[in-house]
């Protein structure tokens, strides 16, 4: 697993056609003030019989310590968020953006993938 700077305004890919259960094969590291990071991830999903992936996006202060951090899918121009830490659950091809909330107090982010069956999985996260 590769730890991987970025700076604001700049993307990381945290998984690369990535199959079965664990941690992303990146983390992305970042150094901005908690009061300064926002971004979000856009997670693309090719299926293939029966898919199902669970997906928890998680911070740390310290690269050791992981938790779920608030994100949310909506459309941030439509309506207020509502922010949740809960996993996401892919059953379907697709592409989803989620926007992570800001002010939040991670320096290192990650994806934890479990219950994955016939899911391959690409990501990107914008911070």
């Amino acid at each position: 697993m590769a730890v991987i700077d970025i700076t604001s305004g700049d993307a990381v890919r945290l998984s690369d056609a990535q199959t079965g259960n664990g941690d992303s094969t990146n983390i992305a590291k970042h150094g901005l003030r908690a009061s300064d990071r926002t971004g979000g991830i856009v997670i693309t999903s090719a299926i293939g019989a029966t898919p199902t992936v669970t997906i928890n996006i998680q911070g740390s202060f310290d690269g050791v310590n992981y938790t779920n951090i608030p994100y949310t899918a909506e459309n941030l121009l439509a309506t207020a968020p509502s922010w949740i830490t809960t996993a996401i659950t892919i059953t379907t091809a697709k592409t989803g953006f989620y926007a992570l909330q800001p002010g939040i107090p991670w320096r290192f982010l990650k994806l934890v993938y479990s219950a994955n069956t016939n899911v391959t999985l690409t990501v990107d996260a914008y911070l």
